[in-house]
């Protein structure tokens, strides 16, 4: 599908300024609409929205199809607590963010547009409220340590647990229905501005979920419903031992007998919330890495065929051309990259990627670029761009000492600098590209250093906290974006 020539900021909505602690979805989000309309800029890209779990990864959500109970907005009582300007404390924003949503839940009054919404989304509402309800009353453990009964999904157990936890189920629908209208009155205030939000999809779902706990005959479970193998990565540029994500793998022959019905229910629910979707870990549809269920690292791997043009046969049958952005960084294979294309999804290159000393570095240089392609100068799982500029390789698990030192010659030979203000270099670079698209990391954008870096893999605690205050945007660096995106038409 062809996109329009344009550009935009990653920024997940946790990493909004607020009194809360944590980034919601409300009056500063729309700041940050008209931050991005002044900047000439069409498109906000987030991280997946879903509700968070161990470790606070938005890749590791309680459910496919629900929302971020800690994005809804609420408004701060007087004399509430203070919270870090630029980090957001998890272990004490969740508490707080309970607290207050407690009361908004006490307060609410179901009206015929919550039974709407009810009613309307009851496929995965009615499984995710309840799962929620019941890890709720089991101490928060995973579902598959509740008692045998209510894990195996026993129908009278279940029948008796609905009755038992009658209100508990309904404050985590109305949740719900309070995050959704939220977040459909910032979608309606991107529409009046011209912006497309674009959200991102992960290939897996966590194993604590209420999809695994809802569908287990569509997931490689052994008979205790613990990962029989789960999901990761070989080594790579980020990890010499791999990533081991922990994620069940599809069964895939389950998945296709049934017409890829649930896959279709999740494209469609990603559809209804954004205009454009990025799908992580792509290259895992035409052929994934599968680790037993007992490892600890991902080294000990196999690759394993994927669904291939099934899957996306089905989806585009069912809901038309859609307009997805293919994640195909790692290990690519040329048939990763036919399933890509013959569907026509843009693919992704990453500028800090430009001049390594591995074989596909090339690739991810300007002058390699085609028209349809999604640029960033870094993502979420990178260092920020002057993070990356002023590592010494030092502590690097895939890069020496001398590797870094050539990358940065290569560098400075490529773009004619001598490193100075090396986030605008990338920056320009991207934006003057004939790349369609160009997204950039709101830290790179502020000239942040790795202090602000989003996620670090394979690191299991201390990501996903980095907050922006709006001291740090300056006019200037409002004029200099509009600057480049009118000068390269975007």
């Amino acid at each position: 599908m062809k996109f329009a020539r344009s550009a935009g900021i990653l920024l997940h909505p946790t990493s909004l300024p607020g009194a809360n602690g944590v980034g919601e979805l409300g009056p500063e989000a729309f700041r940050f609409l008209d931050f991005l309309t002044d900047a000439g800029l069409k498109i906000w890209q987030m991280l997946p929205l879903g509700p968070t779990g161990y470790g606070d990864s938005p890749y590791q959500s309680f459910s496919a199809f629900a929302g971020n109970p800690l994005l809804i907005h609420v408004s701060p009582p007087d004399g509430t607590r203070s919270f870090p300007a630029h980090s957001v404390e998890f272990e004490t924003v969740i508490p707080h963010k309970r607290a207050l949503m407690d009361r908004a839940v006490a307060r609410f009054e179901p009206d015929q547009a919550y039974r709407a919404f009810v009613a309307e989304n009851e496929d995965w509402l009615a499984d995710y409220a309840l799962f929620m309800a019941l890890k709720e009353t089991h101490g928060g453990v995973a579902w598959t340590d509740w008692a045998p009964e209510v894990a195996s999904r026993d129908a009278k157990a279940l029948e008796d647990w609905r009755c038992r936890l009658t209100s508990l189920i309904e404050r985590y629908q109305v949740e719900q229905y309070l995050f959704f209208s939220q977040f459909h009155a910032l979608k309606q205030a991107c529409v009046e501005r011209e912006i497309r939000l674009m959200g991102d999809l992960p290939i897996y779902v966590a194993h604590d979920s209420a999809d695994v706990w809802s569908h287990r005959d569509l997931f490689e479970l052994d008979a205790t419903g613990h990962p029989r193998v789960q999901a990761g990565v070989p080594p790579d540029y980020f990890s010499a031992t791999g990533q081991l994500w922990g994620n069940p793998i599809y069964n895939w022959k389950a998945i296709r007998a049934a017409n890829y019905h649930w896959w279709i229910r999740r494209m469609r629910a990603a559809f209804d919330m954004f205009d454009l979707v990025r799908i992580d870990h792509f290259r895992g549809f035409e052929a994934y890495w599968e680790v037993p269920g007992d490892a600890t690292t991902a080294v000990n791997g196999r690759w394993v065929k994927g669904p291939g043009t099934e899957l996306f046969d089905a989806t585009s049958a069912a809901l038309g051309p859609l307009p997805i952005v293919a994640e195909n960084l790692g290990v690519i294979t040329p048939q990763v990259e036919a399933l890509r294309e013959q569907f026509g999804y843009p693919g992704m290159s990453i500028l800090q990627f430009a001049f390594g000393n591995d074989t596909q570095a090339a690739k991810f240089r300007p002058h390699s670029f085609p028209r349809e392609r999604v640029v960033y100068t870094g993502t979420h799982d990178n260092d920020t761009t002057l993070g990356w500029w002023n590592s010494t390789g030092e502590g690097d698990s895939t890069r020496t000492a001398k590797d870094v030192a050539n990358e940065k010659a290569l560098a400075r030979q490529y773009f004619a600098t001598d490193g100075a203000e090396m986030n605008w270099t990338l920056i320009r670079a991207a934006l003057a590209s004939v790349a369609d698209t160009v997204l950039i990391p709101i830290q790179d954008v502020l000239g942040l250093g790795s202090e602000a870096r989003m996620n670090l893999p394979g690191r299991e605690s201390g990501n996903w906290r980095f907050r922006f205050s709006w001291d740090q945007v300056t006019p200037g660096i409002k004029e200099r974006l509009r600057m480049m995106v009118d000068t390269y038409s975007r």
